[in-house]
């Protein structure tokens, strides 16, 4: 993976785009993981974080209510099996996706459920295994291959990167909250609220409110 190239931008925390963040944070991940892969293969963890974004992408459809619904990762392998080779690839691909994603941002909710974050790590393994040997390009098979073979350092990627998203939350909202401290910023007060803190009244010191 190539180092960072010092860009002004990143080093003020400030970037242009979901990808850009998400390419350097993967970067840091794979390095603080000490994981030595192909580049494609961060590339394709940048790409599956940009695409999970979007929380609707975890789910296949909606019942008459509009509540969300997702097949299980079992009914996903069945019907990839029973599949024409473009539909398979399609199928398999959103297993090993979403198995991924779910074991690295989800795993410690997972023990709490009868089906525990194994259980995603082993249906992701077999996910990328099977496409490896099921799509022609060689670039990608060779991607899901070592997603495959790596799948739990992988796994610890995303782990990480939930843990770093998670703290530096955090230390925004201590921020904010020293910020509304000291001067009563109403922009603070309302950041807090959304986020579920609750905001003690501001003692007089006298200053501004912003």
């Amino acid at each position: 993976m190539s180092g960072s190239n010092g860009d002004s931008s990143q080093q003020s925390g400030l970037f242009s785009s979901p990808g850009e963040y998400f390419s350097e944070v993967v970067e840091e991940a794979f390095k603080e993981r000490k994981i030595d892969t192909y580049p494609m293969v961060s590339r394709y963890i940048v790409d599956l974080l940009e695409h999970y974004l979007f929380a609707h992408n975890l789910f296949d459809s909606e019942d008459e209510s509009g509540r969300k619904q997702r097949k299980t990762l079992a009914e996903l392998l069945l019907i990839a099996g029973q599949s024409n080779t473009n539909e398979r690839v399609k199928l398999l691909k959103k297993l090993g996706d979403s198995s991924l994603y779910i074991s690295g941002f989800f795993g410690p909710s997972l023990n709490r459920k009868v089906v525990d974050v194994g259980y995603y790590v082993e249906m992701g393994t077999t996910a990328y295994g099977s496409l490896s040997q099921t799509i022609q390009e060689d670039t990608f098979a060779k991607v899901y291959r070592e997603i495959s073979r790596q799948f739990v350092k992988m796994v610890d990627v995303l782990t990480y990167i939930r843990e770093k998203s998670i703290t530096t939350f955090e230390q925004d909202l201590l921020r904010l909250n020293e910020i509304y401290e000291q001067t009563g910023s109403e922009f603070a007060r309302e950041q807090l609220t959304k986020a579920g803190v609750i905001t003690a009244p501001v003692k007089s010191t006298g200053n501004k409110k912003q």
